[in-house]
């Protein structure tokens, strides 16, 4: 896939190397000529420009892109602009950083097709680990539904998935099983998988069905 991603902070940088580490075309944009130094040994292109100019976007072939990612900042009017013009363009798929829940719904207004807030994910996703020490990981879908990793309940051990029924006693959904001993991962597990200790259980649902999980 070919990608573009504008602004090469800490975010857009490890996003551009590791599009590129799995083989995709990427593009890296940023009006930093130290940055562009930084990234171009990892990335397919590197252009040294400033994005919120809609002569200079389109002369990078943006409708060829199948997916630009726009993570400029501090300034929210710089990646407003951007998305706006690459909206104008024809991009085919906006994926854009926001610094604030205001920020977001200007973006989307624009054009941005979707809207990432790194620093409140990792946030969110920090605090449910602190307070749920069985939270592993934790993944949110759309509004109110997510994915966790958890490590079993003292009471799901040595118990089959079809003995706990967790989607008719919980309304949440395994959808796979790491295995620690041995290493391997069964997706959508079988009914008579039977729980251990060392298992790590991956779990979907609504969230405030999964906070039952947690308080077990």
């Amino acid at each position: 896939m070919k990608f573009a991603v504008i602004g090469l902070g800490s975010f857009g940088s490890n996003v551009a190397k590791t599009l590129y580490e799995r083989k995709n075309e990427v593009l890296a944009v940023d009006a930093s000529k130290e940055k562009i130094e930084e990234v171009k040994s990892f990335v397919s292109h590197a252009v040294n420009m400033d994005a919120a100019d809609k002569e200079n976007l389109q002369a990078l072939g943006i409708k060829e892109m199948d997916v630009v990612v726009v993570s400029l900042g501090p300034e929210m009017e710089a990646s407003i602009l951007t998305v706006l013009y690459l909206h104008e363009i024809g991009a085919k798929r906006i994926v854009a950083k926001a610094l604030t829940e205001d920020h977001a719904k200007i973006l989307e207004a624009v054009g941005a097709t979707e809207v990432i807030y790194p620093e409140k994910d990792m946030a969110i996703r920090t605090a449910l680990k602190l307070s749920c020490p069985n939270i592993l990981e934790y993944l949110p879908l759309t509004s109110g539904v997510g994915i966790q990793e958890i490590a079993p309940p003292e009471k799901f051990i040595g118990r089959s998935l079809k003995e706990l029924d967790l989607r008719n006693k919980y309304g949440i959904q395994v959808i796979a099983i790491k295995e620690l001993i041995p290493e391997k991962t069964s997706f959508v597990p079988r009914a008579d998988f039977v729980i251990k200790d060392s298992d790590i259980l991956i779990i979907m649902g609504e969230e405030k069905k999964l906070q039952k999980i947690n308080s077990l």
